[in-house]
């Protein structure tokens, strides 16, 4: 699944994304900031911002940046900062994960909701949130993972591939997740309709 893939499909979901995916994904959003404890004048990222719709949970007194790869998703979610006036809402910029453009160290946290199977290299993806994350700063990762014991697990590898018009890896493992990346995971909670997803919290141990 190339960049050229993942923006065919954010385009295409774009115009109905909140409307499938925003009550439906609105607990694992609202559990991340919460897990986040933040305090004022935190600075967070927030890679694969989408639609912006985890931006209003944040407190006015964070510093919120956000990143996605689709202009279309990114359109959307300017419209929602200007109309809920979210002035802590410091920028949102296209972006790609993988190749970030800040500087090392800016972060006091940074999140990835719904992002680690989306991207060509999710262990690319996790260095550079390392990298741009404050050393002893946290990382929060909530994400479908595959579901290696059930009949939904056969069905994921079924789909598996049609990645490329899905816009994301239905089988990917977190156990390969985990171990590739290095992750020194403090919590683990399952998420959103029926735990079918998962909240990894993470110490940035670079």
């Amino acid at each position: 699944m190339d960049i050229a893939s993942i923006k065919n499909a954010y385009r295409r979901y774009a115009p109905s994304y909140n409307l499938y995916f925003g009550a439906l994904l609105h607990q694992g959003r609202k559990s991340v900031i919460e897990k986040m404890c933040c305090r004022p004048g935190d600075r967070v990222l927030e890679v694969g911002v989408g639609t912006g719709l985890s931006l209003p949970l944040y407190d006015p007194s964070v510093r919120v940046v956000g990143i996605d790869i689709s202009p279309e998703m990114l359109k959307r979610a300017r419209l929602l900062r200007e109309r809920q006036k979210l002035d802590n809402v410091l920028s949102l910029e296209e972006m790609d994960a993988e190749q970030m453009s800040f500087g090392d160290n800016t972060f006091d946290k940074v999140a990835a909701m719904y992002v680690a199977s989306v991207v060509q290299d999710p262990v690319r993806l996790v260095d550079e949130m390392r990298r741009v994350c404050k050393p002893g700063g946290e990382l929060f990762i909530v994400n479908h993972f595959h579901h290696t014991k059930s009949i939904i697990g056969i069905f994921e590898c079924l789909i598996a591939p049609l990645s490329g018009i899905l816009g994301f890896h239905p089988d990917f493992p977190l156990e390969k997740f985990i171990s590739e990346t290095g992750l020194e995971v403090i919590e683990n909670h399952p998420v959103n309709f029926l735990g079918y997803w998962t909240l990894l919290k993470v110490h940035n141990n670079k």
